[in-house]
Parts: structure tokens; C-alpha cells; sequence
């Protein structure tokens, strides 16, 4: 069996001009940008902060954000010379396939659906939620005195089954954005970004005016100082290295800070989508790289100043006293309603802020698992059929109207709210091995170049050094999720296998007749090796 089979990466570009399942070039630096901060801004930077901060850190949640900032940035890098080389829809598997092989791609690629679906549908769930919180603030939703719902709610009941039907009507109609096509699905994402970005700046200006230095004390808490609810950890609770290593706690101190960046690292979600949309980006050799670590730069930055205004808010204590489930439910907003004197309309705003920035990262998400299915199809190892693309639009209309069909289901009749850290080890996994793969790619291109890298591609600085450390980094955050979650992904992962041998090995495309199809690509490879990239795929022959 050939299982490790690799795909030049001269077959994956051409294979990118096959007629009807070929996407068209629309996206520039800025675009990418925009989407890479659409998607990794969002209920994150007003939750996550928060909820850590209370349960896991305290003050020093800033060093965790850090920490999850720093690692994302260098798989970003090795995201970026990939992109570089193959700028073409799939990001991950796409790499992976040209770099590890078959088997792994296929195991980058189904760990991808696992991150892009399930974000799509936490994300999405929690939009529902703000979407009741807004409706409260505003005054058409809420409880009267004996506590029966009155006014407008997001769930309602049919036949004794609840269902989310604003979040059904969100997501139906992103799907009809991304289905018109890429470029106007991102210039809404723009405008919603500009609204959302601006909040989340007011909300630092505001917040710092509440800070009091005495809250930092002490910045990095031990772990007693979180109570008795953290002494109940159960080996299933437990993060991965705490359990390995015999350790009873996974709070306060250096442990707390590692653990919390494992937890935090789900605000940063996303930024690699903008790698599935290299097939549609102009120049992107250029653009993908700028649009990737450019958006990943200014949300990092927010984030820290956003956790720094947080602490300098509240402490640890307050925020888990001021929440009945002893902080996992604090968000920024428990820290301005923690202010004697803060702005009635803080809330108001925090509550806006947080609507749109989810909006948007529901719709990058669901673009991101569009283009990681459409690839895997397009490849033969997902049926072929899916990856016929509209003639007019060029986008994959069925994919996305069947992953918009499978989101409204897991999302509006199911709780999806305990799989946020099976997002975490699905991402990482794919971090592992891009960022591992980029020595692989150096070798091979070396060998194929006759010894020298092509000077006009994105390199990795001090390779391999750094992409052999940003895969230990990432091995090292996955380490810091708990047991449970790993139990859940050995399941995904047998899961796939299963599909992979009973179909996908059957059907790739490449294992059909791989010279005939080599021998199929190589005109096409004289042609896209070196042309510019703006140039329409139907003239560059």
C-alpha cells in the first residue's frame, strides 16, 4: 500500500486550472488581513481573558496570551512560505500532502473539518447566546418577575424540541454570501471587522480608566489561592502533561500559566484560514504571507491590551464571586458591572462589539472548512462531484450549501458548547506538521532546484531551527489540554482512518495513475511555475 504517496507541488498548482473545479484570483494583502482579523477576533478576546484569568492565571493571563501569541506566530511563518510555494486552496493537507504524503494529509485534513466545523458550530451557538444577551440589553427579550421568558428569545421550542432560530438565519445566510462569491463575502466581513475593531478599542480605553495597579498583586497567584473548586480535578479534567507528570493541580503558578496559554490559544483561531483562500488571492506569493502575519500581529496586540485592562479591572476573586459557577462564565463584561461608576452604555456596547465579531467569525470559519472540503474532493478523496464550482460565481456552491445544511442541524438542535477544546487539538495537530514539514519542503526543493531555494518565495528565517521549534511549541500546548479531550480526538482520528481506507484510498486521484497524471500535468507546470499570478488561469497558456 502506497500510503505515503506525495503529490508534486508542480501537480498541486496545476491541478488548481482544472476546468469547473478552479476558484477565481479576487483577493489582495488587505483582503487576507481583514479576514484573518475578522475570524481571530471574536468572542475570544471578551471571554477568554476573562474566564482564565479567574480560574486558571490571574493577572499573569497576559504571559498566557503571550505564550499562545508567540506559538501561532511561528507556525504563521511556516504557514506562509507553504502558501509561497503552493498557492492553493486546502492550506494544511494541501502542504502536508506535497511535503509528508498521503496518509498524513489525509489525517491534516480531516483534523482541519474537525477544527473549521466544530469552531463554526461553538461559535455559532455562542452567537445565539449574545443574541438573547442583546435582546435583554435592549429590552425585547428577557424574564419577568416570576421568572417566565417573555418577548423575543433565540430558542424556541418545536414539538419539545429546542431549536435556535437565529442562529439558523445567521447561518443560512452567510452561506449565501460566501455562495455569491469570495470577494463580496469579504467586503462585508470588512465593514463588520472596521465595527468590531473599533469597539474592542473603546473597550480598552474605557477599561484602562478603571485600572488600578493594586489588582496585579499578586501577578502570578499560587495555586491555593483559588480555592477548594480547584482541588476536585478529576484524571479526565486533568491536562495531559499534569496527568503524565503526577501533578494535582493544573492552576496558579508557572503550571496555571502553560495550562491557561493551552486555553487562550482558542482566541486565536482562524488566522490559518486565511491559507485555505491562497487559490484565491492575487499575488499570492506576496499577499498570503503579508495578509497572514499582518492580521496575526494587530489581534495579538489587542489581545494583550485587552487582558491588561482586564486585570488592572478586577482580580481573580471578584470575578469568580461575581459569577454563580466560580468564574468559567466571566467575561469583560463582569469586569465593567464590577465598576461602581462605569458607563450604563458599556454594557450596551460590549454586547454589540461581541454580536459581530462572532458574525464574522462564523463566516470566515465557514469559508475555511468550504475550501478544505472542496480540496480534499478535488483530490478523490472525498466523492469528486462536490468539487464542481460554479461556472459564474467560481465558488463551490454544493459544499457550501451541504456544510451550511450539517451546521444548522449540530448547531441549533445540539449543545456543542464542550468541544471548544477539540477546535484547540485539531489546529495544533496541523500546526505540528506544517510547521515539521518545512524542512521536508526545503530538502525536496533543493534537490529539485539543483541545489538552490527559488529567490522569490516566502522563506522561513533560520530554518530549520524554527519550524522544528515551533512544532515542539505546539506539541507542547496540545500537551496542556485535558484527558478528555484527547480521549475525544483518538475517537476523531479512528474516524477518519476508517474513511480513508474504506473510500479515500480507493478513490485519490493520485493513486489511480500517478505518472499518467504526472505526465497530465507537466505542460501545465511550464506554464504555472513563474508566471504572474494575476494573470487569468483560461490566458496563462
Amino acid at each position: 500500500m502506497q500510503l505515503m504517496r506525495r503529490r508534486s507541488i508542480e501537480a498541486t498548482i496545476a491541478a488548481s486550472d482544472e476546468p469547473q473545479r478552479q476558484l477565481k484570483r479576487t483577493l489582495g494583502a488587505w483582503d487576507l488581513m481583514v479576514l484573518g482579523i475578522s475570524v481571530v477576533i471574536g468572542a475570544g478576546i471578551f471571554s477568554k481573558a476573562a474566564q482564565v484569568s479567574a480560574t486558571q492565571t490571574g493577572p499573569s493571563v497576559v504571559i498566557s496570551f503571550v505564550i499562545a501569541g508567540v506559538v501561532c506566530a511561528l507556525a504563521a511563518l511556516c504557514y506562509a512560505e507553504f502558501a509561497s510555494y503552493m498557492p492553493v486552496a486546502g492550506s494544511a493537507y494541501t502542504f502536508s500532502y506535497a511535503s509528508m504524503g498521503e496518509l498524513l494529509a489525509w489525517i491534516i485534513g480531516w483534523d482541519l473539518i474537525l477544527e473549521m466545523f466544530f469552531a463554526a458550530s461553538v461559535v455559532a451557538k455562542a452567537w445565539g447566546l449574545y443574541f438573547d444577551n442583546f435582546l435583554n440589553v435592549f429590552g425585547l427579550g428577557g424574564v419577568d418577575s416570576e421568572g417566565v421568558a417573555s418577548g423575543i428569545h433565540n430558542t424556541v421550542s418545536l414539538g419539545g424540541v429546542s431549536f435556535d432560530w437565529g442562529t439558523a438565519i445567521l447561518i443560512v445566510v452567510l452561506a449565501t454570501l460566501l455562495a455569491v462569491g469570495t470577494k463580496l463575502s469579504t467586503r462585508v466581513t470588512g465593514v463588520l471587522t472596521a465595527i468590531k475593531v473599533a469597539i474592542v478599542l473603546l473597550i480598552i480605553v474605557v477599561g484602562f480608566a478603571f485600572f488600578s495597579a493594586s489588582n496585579l498583586s499578586p501577578f502570578v497567584p499560587s495555586p491555593e489561592s483559588f480555592g477548594e473548586s480547584t482541588t476536585h480535578n478529576t484524571t479526565m479534567t486533568q491536562t495531559l502533561f499534569s496527568w503524565m507528570a503526577g501533578a494535582e493541580l493544573s492552576v496558579g503558578g508557572v503550571m496555571g500559566i502553560l495550562a491557561g496559554a493551552g486555553t487562550v490559544f482558542f482566541a486565536f483561531i482562524g488566522f490559518d484560514v486565511v491559507a485555505t483562500a491562497a487559490e484565491e488571492t492575487k499575488n499570492p506569493r506576496r499577499n498570503v504571507p503579508r495578509g497572514i502575519l499582518g492580521g496575526l500581529a494587530i489581534c495579538t496586540g489587542l489581545y494583550i491590551a485587552v487582558s491588561i485592562a482586564l486585570s488592572g479591572m478586577a482580580t481573580p476573586q471578584q470575578l469568580r464571586d461575581a459569577t454563580p459557577d466560580g468564574g468559567a462564565s466571566a467575561t469583560i463584561i463582569t469586569a465593567f458591572q464590577l465598576q461602581e461608576n462605569a458607563p450604563t452604555w458599556a454594557t450596551q456596547v460590549i454586547t454589540v462589539g461581541i454580536l459581530v465579531g462572532l458574525t464574522t467569525v462564523v463566516m470566515v470559519l465557514m469559508l475555511g472548512l468550504t475550501r478544505i472540503v472542496f480540496a480534499m474532493s478535488r483530490d478523490g478523496l472525498l466523492p469528486r462531484g462536490m468539487s464542481k464550482t460554479s461556472e459564474k460565481r467560481g465558488t463551490p456552491v454544493t459544499i457550501q450549501v451541504g456544510t451550511a445544511v450539517l451546521l444548522v442541524v449540530v448547531t441549533c438542535f445540539f449543545s456543542v458548547d464542550v468541544l471548544g477544546n477539540m477546535v484547540n487539538i485539531g489546529t495544533l495537530s496541523a500546526f505540528v506538521l506544517v510547521s515539521f514539514g518545512i524542512p521536508i519542503l526545503r530538502r525536496r526543493q533543493l534537490k529539485a532546484g539543483g541545489g538552490e531555494v527559488k529567490a522569490d518565495h516566502f522563506k522561513v528565517p533560520w530554518s530549520p531551527v524554527l519550524p522544528i521549534v515551533s512544532g515542539v511549541l505546539c506539541l507542547w500546548l496540545m500537551l496542556q489540554l485535558d484527558v478528555e479531550t484527547w480521549l475525544r480526538f483518538l475517537v476523531w482520528l479512528a474516524l477518519g482512518f476508517a474513511i480513508y481506507f474504506l473510500y479515500g484510498y480507493r478513490n485519490s486521484q493520485l493513486g489511480k495513475n500517478p505518472s499518467q497524471l504526472a505526465a497530465d500535468y507537466r505542460e501545465a507546470l511550464q506554464t504555472a511555475i513563474g508566471v504572474d499570478d494575476d494573470t487569468p488561469r483560461r490566458d496563462r497558456d
